[in-house]
């Protein structure tokens, strides 16, 4: 899981451009904490703090406990727009957390034991669909990451999401379909040395899915005419 964060803030009386502009000037990054049937806390921050916590690389699916007013709020960061120029944060979006809620969070994919995939033992290159997958989480149970094994995994395999064990209090917020996380592929010098042509000029890139739908598509087509 996550580890959690804390925030202190401070409450503004004001909104609007004027306020929010001044409140930069001196440092801070104007923000509102919504939902849990409460009217909304505008608040605001501490942008070298909030950018320090940015930086962690987990600050979206963490759980951030704001110090406001003496207490202590949890939220579930939901958004931060950067300035278009220098990337400075200019607000943040906050959902405040009820008990027992359930949040939707996008998680890191980790791939381990590599070294067990024969595919890549011989060669073969492992094309990441997604990197991220999106989750409905326990607020209290957001995983920090998802590992998925490729041992034994052969160039031509795919790994799709009904594979991959999720953490206890964790399932998939895409329900429609069982969707492509990662393929196993050859790289061209591979595919050459068992006899495929490639156009003068192509490169590796062009054996790669680039899209989840190219992936499931090759994926497909590789399994016709196999056993099921």
């Amino acid at each position: 899981m996550s580890d959690a964060l804390t925030l202190p803030a401070e409450t503004r009386e004001r909104a609007g451009k004027g306020a929010s502009r001044a409140l930069r000037r001196d440092g801070r990054v104007p923000a509102v904490i919504y939902g849990g049937k409460e009217e909304p806390t505008l608040i605001h921050v501490e942008e070298k703090e909030l950018v320090r916590q940015l930086m962690t690389g987990h600050f979206m699916n963490s759980i951030v406990e704001i110090e406001v007013g003496g207490k202590k709020l949890r939220t579930l960061p939901k958004d931060v727009a950067l300035h278009p120029v220098n990337d400075r944060p200019e607000h943040v979006d906050f959902l405040r957390l009820s008990k027992n809620a359930k949040v939707e969070v996008s998680v890191p994919v980790v791939f381990t034991n590599e070294e067990a995939s024969p595919g890549l033992k011989k060669g073969g290159v492992l094309n990441i669909v997604r990197h991220e997958l999106e989750l409905v989480c326990e607020a209290d149970k957001i995983p920090s990451e998802i590992e998925i094994d490729v041992t034994g995994k052969a160039v031509g395999d795919s790994i799709h999401i009904s594979e991959v064990t999720l953490p206890k209090g964790s399932e998939s917020a895409i329900t429609d379909r069982d969707f492509t996380i990662a393929t196993l592929v050859a790289p061209s010098a591979l595919k050459k040395a068992e006899g495929d042509t490639t156009q003068e000029g192509e490169t590796a890139a062009d054996d790669v899915p680039a899209t989840e739908q190219d992936a499931e598509e090759e994926a497909e087509g590789e399994g016709e005419g196999g056993e099921d």
